[in-house]
């Protein structure tokens, strides 16, 4: 019985294994990358200017923004309503990763704000008509897990 189970979860996972797309970060165009690089450091600066009619055309119609607090869930509508009225906001990119399947590139990038120290943006860009748009973006505030405890604590877990 052990014997035919393992050769089923063995013959499972080679299945779905080859059933993945390739290594994804090996399929990535040059041109791609370039796009999505000068996409992601557009939308940034535009942030930081708020020049926000030039930041919210880089989204898809029907994007969605994930702000640090878990009731931030927008769409385009509800995010610009928060955005327009500000000065703007400034993160520095440390590092970003690019991932591309198909005409999907997943993203997720190292930023550091004044306010907030160290954060984290993750979302996946989608190859539309007009080019590539951002359909999702996700920042939140990286903790270090030393201090998650802590942090888990002060938002009321546990």
């Amino acid at each position: 019985m052990q014997k035919a189970l393992l050769t089923f979860l063995l013959t499972s996972s080679l299945w779905v294994m080859s059933s993945l797309p390739a290594e994804a970060n090996d399929t990535i165009s040059v041109e791609s990358r370039q796009q999505a690089d000068t996409l992601l450091d557009k939308l940034h600066q535009d942030a930081s200017d708020a020049n926000w009619d030039s930041y919210f055309s880089l989204y898809d119609e029907s994007a969605v923004f994930l702000g640090t607090d878990a009731t931030e869930r927008w769409d385009m509508s509800q995010f610009a309503g928060y955005a327009r009225p500000t000065d703007g906001w400034q993160y520095e990119v440390k590092s970003r990763q690019l991932l591309q399947f198909d005409n999907t590139i997943v993203f997720d990038e190292l930023l550091h704000s004044a306010s907030y120290g160290l954060c984290r943006g993750t979302g996946a860009l989608q190859l539309t008509e007009n080019g590539w748009k951002i359909v999702q973006y996700h920042l939140s505030i990286a903790i270090p897990n030393e201090n998650a405890k802590a942090v888990a604590k002060l938002i009321g877990a546990g």
